[in-house]
């Protein structure tokens, strides 16, 4: 059987915009001869779709949607696509994959496991199906269908928060296992799902097609790299990484598509991630320009990259918002970068709102020594303007910590922490340092002043970065083992990291 299998770039909510593209790709399948083709988790709907799933009504014409596109199909083709079954009489669902054949009643294979932690909170919505009833007859294969979560039964740390639901499958002859996922990226996780996959090939004796979303939405990255294994566990075919793509299998033949991921480095992927993370939030949220304050140090100088990288610079406009405290030099490192990329670039300084409102509270409040308030008044004052420019031309203000920073709550609320999106929040200090030097591979697109000299938020005079936290090269390794790790407290350092962390969630809620 040849099967195509399709990773695409669905907007969540947008069902007839999805349902216009599931029936493109189907076209094209059919052109390649294929007798079945495959789609991501949720593919209809959206992924996540979270409070959508309150809109009953969105759910029923979802549902009324599906039954068009197996009304479209061209004949002698099957598809196996995700979307959200109700449940008659009630208010929960099924996060399940519909068996579409023109002419033919709709079949339906259910999501098992629902997962309840990190960004997921499925259970809130979905009810769990029956493995039993999920294999199903495709062109006289019998092919058992599992959607996301049910594939981590076979990760041995995942499988202590489950029974196999499985079990009394392995007896049963399965010709092929499909699973369909919504997976978002994290680094190294294409490696984990293939162990996965080879899990449940061992299982079953049979090879495997896995699925996978690409694309943004909201806070999560979607990296597609979709892949088939044959019954050895071998990697037959893979899909591209954050790209649309239509990939073919034959297990008969042995063939499918080989994309070459080899070369990319670690930084690659992270870069491309995270420029298909900005591209998707600003298209997806009906902004077409995007702007950040630029300041001559390295986080936004990565920030202003990566934007240019997603929307083209002619869409980036860069502002740089001096006052006293700021080195001559970082409006220069400012000025050369935004030529460099070829953003827009304007130089507004401050210092003179920054006086009279620092005399007006000064004496309002009784302040004769400069203090917090004076720094923190600076980074608001940018805000302000940085918000005010937003509103004046509808682009979407970017802001620039890191997440060594937002750990600390070394950041301002209402400053520096205004945006409607935060990229690389998510990047250690040395990450951002590691992408900067990537950007320099060929040329130096970032003046390397600006990698090599010490970071500074530039709100007092001499001020370091250093003066407030320990030296990044200490501080990056506790934030991941304490946050993306969940390791245990070892020393004094994580202990202070810790009670920070806490006591600036605030900040980040």
């Amino acid at each position: 059987m040849r099967i195509a299998f399709v990773q695409y770039n669905s907007e969540l909510g947008n069902i007839d915009y999805n349902c216009e593209q599931i029936l493109s790709f189907v076209t094209r399948a059919k052109d390649k001869r294929a007798e079945l083709v495959i789609f991501q988790e949720l593919a209809l709907l959206g992924y996540m779709p979270q409070d959508l799933l309150d809109r009953v009504d969105l759910i029923k014409y979802q549902q009324k949607k599906l039954v068009e596109i197996s009304k479209k199909i061209p004949k002698g083709i099957t598809v196996i696509l995700g979307c959200v079954r109700l449940i008659k009489d009630g208010h929960f669902y099924y996060n399940s994959a519909a068996i579409l054949e023109k002419g033919k009643k709709p079949r339906f294979a259910d999501k098992t496991l629902l997962p309840s932690y990190d960004v997921f909170d499925e259970g809130r919505y979905f009810k769990p199906g029956n493995p039993d009833k999920n294999i199903v007859s495709v062109k006289g294969k019998k092919i058992l269908i599992t959607i996301c979560e049910d594939l981590w039964v076979f990760d041995k740390k995942t499988s202590l928060k489950y029974e196999n639901p499985f079990k009394k499958l392995k007896s049963k002859k399965i010709d092929l296992v499909i699973n369909i996922s919504a997976s978002p990226f994290a680094k190294d996780k294409i490696n984990d799902r293939i162990k996965l996959a080879r899990g449940a090939v061992t299982f079953f004796k049979a090879p495997i097609i896995y699925v996978n979303q690409v694309g943004a939405q909201d806070e999560l990255i979607f990296d597609g790299k979709s892949f088939a294994l044959d019954k050895k566990g071998k990697v037959l075919t893979q899909s591209l990484a954050f790209q649309e793509d239509l990939n073919m299998v034959d297990f008969s033949k042995n063939e499918g598509g080989k994309r070459h991921h080899e070369s990319e480095s670690k930084f690659e992927t992270i870069r491309a991630a995270l420029v298909l993370g900005i591209r998707d939030y600003a298209k997806k949220n009906g902004f077409i320009k995007l702007h950040l304050g630029l300041s001559g140090g390295i986080d936004s100088a990565l920030v202003a990259c990566l934007a240019a990288d997603a929307v083209g610079p002619k869409n980036v406009h860069a502002i740089a918002l001096p006052t006293q405290f700021n080195a001559s030099e970082s409006l220069d490192l400012a000025t050369k970068l935004a030529k460099n990329l070829g953003i827009e670039f304007q130089n507004f300084p401050i210092e003179n709102i920054y006086q009279n409102m620092k005399s007006e509270i000064d004496e309002t409040y009784a302040l004769s020594d400069f203090s917090l308030v004076h720094e923190n008044l600076q980074s608001r004052i940018r805000g302000i303007l940085l918000m005010a420019y937003a509103n004046a031309t509808g682009s979407l203000l970017l802001t620039t910590g890191n997440k060594s920073e937002f750990a600390m709550g070394y950041s301002t609320l209402y400053g520096d922490m205004c945006g409607g999106l935060a990229p690389i929040g998510d990047l250690l200090k040395s990450e951002v340092f590691e992408l900067a030097r990537l950007y320099n591979t060929s040329d130096e697109l970032i003046p390397k002043r600006i990698i090599d000299r010490p970071p500074s938020a530039e709100l007092r005079p001499n001020q370091k970065d250093q003066d407030s936290l320990p030296p990044y090269e200490n501080l990056d390794p506790i934030v991941e083992n304490l946050i993306t790790n969940n390791s245990k407290v070892k020393s004094d350092d994580d202990k202070w990291v810790l009670n920070k962390i806490f006591k600036t969630e605030f900040k980040r809620r």
